[in-house]
């Protein structure tokens, strides 16, 4: 049983709808993951590298994914079910994804949503004391449950007020302020003595750079950045209507993420490397250890500006983390409501309390049950979460797509609906990505990034 058509959520029109898929595409990743992957692999070729695959590879898996949505007028399960039942494990697979990141990322969120209002409170001095800030809060019993729990509040009482009503006015806020917050963070990072040695490395391309190591990492980052095999785009675009161009809303939505992850690399590669020295140092530091340890410790130095910078920057952070907890709690209440035919309340209602007591579960990790290590030594239960979804099933999902729209249902299925609001110039191009060269690059991104948890690869 589905949901009725006459009840789907629809987007207010193609800009609401570019607006909301580019804010889920810009999150955390774009924050903490992409400035440090640009230090390290370096900097300038590593952008090239980034916007080669973000113009080929990236929008050809979203218009895949928003075109599914759209034709089929389902969230994840329903659209592959649509095909035959025989296909619903794809779909399945798919759904686990949302249901498994949001929990976790609710977590990071609430640390973000810490560090902003510790800004307000206590002194930078405080906030950078080289970890014991961060190490003590997210092992708090109390503390750090009380930030996840207040970042899914705002989260799923957005979800709850609806498409229109709620997921498109929190993004019309959100996104120009983040974009206009990271551009002016980036511009007065730039006027520090020093920080012209940082933007040269960060966007001059350097060829020598180049290796199969870098092509990785920026094939995995743009991969992850762009909310690709999460459920999300399908389910966006099951709410947008048949005459929206679907050519032209696809590069507008890589195209501001792109824009996001570079004006993060300016506020954070200079300032970074102003701080310690070279690019090899602020390669060092990656994921939350530069996000909540090195960066405050890099505004601290900044006197009396600090306070003001450092909650500028978490709040920017915070307007990302949200945005894109906000796409993943709405495909999670879509795929419960599809699936069941339940109302969009009483989805809400489930998905609120699985995602709380995963959330509650995960968080243990750091304190209660801060023994499970099921990684290997120094490992927690969000970076179980986190390996499952991201480095397996991610992949899996999207190169089982591929396989399946490229030799199973054809491409011709995909170009049809995509026809039917725009021309498709790129005919051509764009197949012979998804059935030849899209599978290539999802093994390798599989390969590598499973290989790499386990001490095979360095990447």
């Amino acid at each position: 049983m589905v949901q009725n058509a006459k009840e789907r959520s629809s987007w207010s029109g193609k800009w609401m709808f570019i607006l909301a898929a580019a804010a889920s595409a810009v999150g955390l990743g774009n924050m903490w993951r992409f400035p440090y992957l640009a230090a390290k692999y370096g900097g300038g070729m590593f952008i090239l590298t980034y916007v080669v695959l973000v113009f080929t590879f990236g929008v050809s898996m979203l218009l895949l994914e928003i075109a599914l949505g759209r034709k089929t007028g389902q969230s994840v399960i329903g659209a592959y079910s649509s095909f035959g039942k025989k296909y619903s494990f794809i779909g399945i697979l798919a759904a686990a994804v949302p249901f498994i990141i949001t929990p976790y990322y609710c977590i990071i969120g609430g640390w973000v949503a810490k560090y902003a209002t510790s800004y307000l409170v206590n002194s930078p001095a405080e906030i950078a004391d080289g970890g014991t800030f961060f190490v003590n809060f997210i092992t708090s019993p109390d503390s750090s449950f009380m930030f996840m729990l207040l970042f899914m509040v705002v989260v799923f009482l957005i979800v709850s007020l609806g498409v229109k009503g709620g997921i498109e006015k929190a993004n019309l806020v959100m996104m120009p302020l983040l974009l206009v917050a990271a551009l002016a963070i980036a511009i007065y990072v730039l006027t520090w003595p020093g920080a012209t040695d940082g933007l040269v490395y960060y966007l001059l391309p350097d060829f020598s750079k180049f290796s199969p190591e870098l092509l990785i990492g920026a094939l995995g980052q743009m991969f992850y950045s762009l909310s690709l095999a999460m459920g999300i785009m399908v389910t966006y675009g099951s709410y947008l209507d048949k005459k929206e161009s679907l050519t032209r809303s696809v590069p507008w939505i890589g195209g501001t993420d792109l824009v996001v992850s570079i004006l993060a690399g300016l506020m954070i590669v200079p300032a970074a490397f102003i701080a310690m020295g070279s690019a090899e140092a602020v390669a060092a530091k990656s994921g939350p250890s530069l996000m909540f340890i090195t960066l405050p410790t890099v505004f601290e130095q900044m006197g009396g500006i600090a306070p003001v910078i450092g909650f500028a920057f978490f709040v920017l952070v915070l307007f990302a983390a949200l945005t894109s907890a906000i796409s993943l709690a709405e495909a999670c209440v879509s795929i419960v409501a599809d699936g069941t035919g339940w109302t969009r309340r009483k989805s809400l209602i489930v998905t609120i309390l699985v995602v709380v007591l995963a959330g509650m579960f995960v968080n243990l990790g750091y304190n209660g049950l801060s023994f499970l290590e099921p990684l290997g030594e120094g490992s927690t239960l969000l970076d179980l979460f986190d390996f499952i979804s991201n480095s397996v099933l991610m992949p899996i999902v999207a190169l089982l797509t591929v396989i399946f729209v490229g030799w199973i249902v054809k491409p011709k299925v995909i170009v049809e609906e995509v026809k039917r609001s725009s021309r498709f110039r790129l005919e051509g191009v764009w197949t012979i990505m998804i059935k030849y060269v899209s599978p290539v690059l999802l093994v390798i991104i599989l390969v590598a990034y499973v290989g790499a948890q386990f001490g095979l690869f360095s990447i």
